[in-house]
């Protein structure tokens, strides 16, 4: 899930370069107006490539790791259902 999450990343990044510089490059000369539209489109994308970088998958699961208080531990395989060999 993490190179997925990486390639959407950086493919998100890449379509904001991509259009700041056809923007004022290519698409400016045509129109300004087009030109700074489609700079408030690139502006929104690095926040949104943000949260989808950062987003946790059903596969990373980090709240399964133990907290090292048994008691504790026990008590939420119980919630969840599981069952974790008893340590000494």
């Amino acid at each position: 899930m993490y190179a997925r999450r990486r390639h959407v990343y950086f493919a998100m990044m890449g379509t904001c370069l991509a259009l700041f510089v056809l923007a004022w490059g290519v698409v400016r000369l045509w129109s300004v107006p087009v030109a700074v539209g489609m700079c408030v489109v690139a502006m929104v994308i690095p926040p949104l490539a943000a949260v989808v970088a950062n987003r946790r998958g059903p596969d990373d699961r980090w709240w399964d790791d133990p907290s090292g208080d048994p008691k504790s531990d026990e008590w939420w395989d119980e919630l969840d259902g599981k069952k974790r060999p008893r340590s000494p």
